[in-house]
């Protein structure tokens, strides 16, 4: 029975990960990750390709490992992927290429994410780089955003031969992969810089510190700066509330906000100069991959956490692997609860917060089952501090200093899915900017489709 059950992956304990900042899960060695790849059937039709969003030659880079040819295997992830040491961490496989595998019918599917980013560590160890390009085409390429669809896209038309220059509005470059997502799921120093310093390494400047819309526009960029195509790829970092009573009270956070201290300006470090609060209980609405990160971060700060969540654990959008981490490092889960209100003290501070039990009714129109108040159920949970993980739209400041570029009415750019092309000719948009919130795959597909569009755009 061996080839049903993957080989398992060693992960820090628990309760002494729920006091630290380090990488939770701990990945294969070269032994656990050859033996895992011999479970690879190296299907002739394989499906796995089909549900990744950057079409990685997944048997391909396989097939390698099962070999020990740690370069052949990252090569082959290079070509589709620009992020595979993030790719491996954070990515939804099991909705996505693990979905799809053949093994998982009759047991445990191939674990692809965890072979991926054993390709990306030990490659990174080794020192090894991905294929640049072997010709330049002279022709100047803007991109706004350096999270994952700005990174993706820069590498690919890089790889291609284009002059790319990566503008970033932040003081470090990452995006999300540093702003959003926890040391102990994506460590900063250890991946993501690394990550970032590969796609340089392909010819790719940055510049940090350029707001788009404010120290120079996207009209600029293209008539004075001799940039022929541009691709937004600025995310949506503009978070949303409940607008419920109370919600004004200090020791109310957005989840953008909080994750935003800790992560990018290393709050949760007692020697940072940045202010965090270190709640005693925080509840965290919302049941999305953010609100599991918001709750586990204000855990290690030393909170008692609830997670108030408006439908049941099945609903829950998180991966599960995070929620089972979640539990598992002692975060309660208030399900099928809604809050009304936020209440705060004579000085202003959050005290408390009044919620009301739901049921599920019928499916509204993404098939889900709409939550439903039951009256007279309210009840109140203490605390001192209220994260609010409900989502993020993109921040209008890019579309409303462009012009003739079309947005629709969540102030998302509005782009062509298979090439990016906007309305606006030479400009292309992908990822949270124009989906909003959604996951780093996602976002990098989108970056590795505009990038094609724009080649054949510059192409004619």
């Amino acid at each position: 029975m061996d080839g049903f059950v993957r080989v398992p992956v060693r992960e820090q304990d628990a309760k002494v990960r729920a006091t630290n900042f380090e990488e939770v899960c701990l990945g294969y060695n070269k032994e656990e990750a050859e033996k895992e790849a011999l479970r690879c059937l190296n299907c002739k039709n394989p499906q796995c390709v089909q549900g990744c969003p950057v079409s990685i030659d997944i048997p391909g880079f396989i097939s390698k490992v099962k070999t020990g040819d740690v370069e052949g295997a990252y090569q082959t992830i290079s070509k589709s992927s620009a992020l595979p040491a993030v790719c491996g961490r954070v990515c939804p496989q099991e909705s996505q290429c693990e979905g799809k595998c053949i093994r998982g019918i009759k047991g445990d599917a191939v674990s692809i994410g965890k072979l991926e980013r054993y390709v990306a560590d030990t490659a990174r160890e080794l020192g090894i780089k991905p294929e640049g390009a072997k010709e330049k085409k002279g022709k100047k390429v803007a991109v706004i955003g350096s999270g994952p669809s700005g990174l993706t896209c820069a590498g690919d038309l890089a790889k291609m031969g284009y002059d790319v220059t990566i503008f970033e509005a932040l003081h470090e470059a990452g995006g999300v992969l540093v702003y959003g997502i926890p040391e102990f799921r994506l460590p900063k120093t250890a991946v993501v810089k690394k990550e970032i310093e590969n796609v340089k390494s392909l010819g790719v400047k940055l510049e940090t510190d350029v707001v788009i819309g404010k120290s120079v526009t996207i009209d600029e960029l293209m008539e004075k700066e001799g940039f022929e195509a541009v691709f937004i790829g600025s995310g949506a970092g503009l978070p949303r509330f409940m607008n419920i009573p109370g919600e004004q009270a200090m020791g109310v956070f957005s989840a953008n906000e909080f994750l935003t201290r800790s992560n990018l300006m290393k709050a949760f470090d007692e020697n940072s100069r940045t202010p965090i609060m270190r709640p005693k209980k925080c509840v965290v609405v919302g049941g999305g991959n953010v609100a599991m990160d918001a709750a586990r971060t204000a855990l290690r700060l030393g909170a008692e956490v609830h997670v108030v969540y408006r439908r049941g654990e099945e609903e829950l959008p998180a991966r599960k692997e995070e929620v089972g981490h979640a539990k598992e490092e002692g975060i309660i889960f208030d399900l099928l609860t809604n809050p009304v209100e936020i209440h705060a003290d004579e000085n202003g501070w959050v005290k408390g917060i009044t919620c009301i039990r739901m049921e599920l009714g019928e499916p509204d129109e993404s098939g889900r089952r709409s939550p439903v108040e039951v009256p007279g159920s309210e009840f109140e949970i203490e605390c001192d501090a209220v994260i609010m993980s409900l989502g993020t739209s993109p921040n209008p400041l890019i579309s409303s200093t462009t012009q003739g570029l079309e947005v629709n009415r969540r102030k998302c750019i509005v782009a062509q899915e298979d090439n990016g092309q906007t309305s606006k000719p030479g400009v292309f948009a992908g990822g949270d900017a124009v989906t909003g919130a959604a996951t780093v795959i996602l976002a990098m597909g989108a970056g590795k489709a505009a990038a094609k569009g724009i080649d054949e755009y510059l192409s004619k």
